[in-house]
């Protein structure tokens, strides 16, 4: 029978082009970090987690670990205790289905340096739509991949830091590390 035989040979078919996620929480100095993996790029990350969120997510001790995800966990630790600059992990825009001025938008806030902030403007007018100020606030609000693309590092044109994914208290942490990360390798 020819069709069952092709109904096997498209099921395998399915099966290798499963994308393989991995989903994985750890502790972090203002809480948690949850980061979902697929293909090895990640799709997701949150930070500071409610615990209803961290359902779908499991602990990173209990992750069938290979080297990288190992490598991983320990840049991630690394970034949090402000010696590590870049996590130098891939991600995928494509899950979350950001397309056009919000990629813009994400794609200027990620060229920001390590321990530096920009103004909601600026990253408007280098993504090519200066009076857009607003719209990157609100595409940075939901940036599925915060830290790896450091919206933490876009702040208001007054004294104060602005809106952040994961709160106010967690964006001054980050800024704050990062800063002082910076100034220790300066003067040390």
């Amino acid at each position: 029978m020819p069709g069952v035989q092709g109904k096997v040979e498209a099921a395998q078919a399915d099966e290798a082009a499963a994308p393989e996620v991995v989903k994985f929480y750890m502790p972090v100095p203002f809480g948690t970090v949850a980061v979902e993996l697929t293909d090895g790029k990640a799709t997701r990350v949150l930070l500071n987690a409610k615990k209803r969120q961290l359902k779908e997510f499991q602990p990173f001790d209990q992750v069938d670990g290979s080297d990288e995800l190992e490598e991983l966990f320990g840049r991630i630790s690394e970034y949090f205790a402000g010696v590590r600059r870049r996590l130098d992990l891939d991600w995928n825009l494509e899950p979350s289905g950001i397309t056009g001025l919000a990629r813009r938008i994400l794609k200027e806030t990620a060229r920001i340096p390590y321990g530096r902030t920009r103004t909601y403007r600026e990253i408007a007018t280098a993504a090519g739509q200066p009076d857009a100020y607003r719209v990157v606030l609100a595409t940075l609000v939901e940036n599925p991949v915060p830290i790896l693309i450091p919206c933490h590092r876009v702040t208001t044109n007054k004294s104060g830091i602005g809106s952040y994914i994961a709160g106010k208290k967690v964006k001054r942490w980050l800024i704050d590390m990062e800063k002082r990360a910076v100034k220790e390798r300066t003067v040390g």
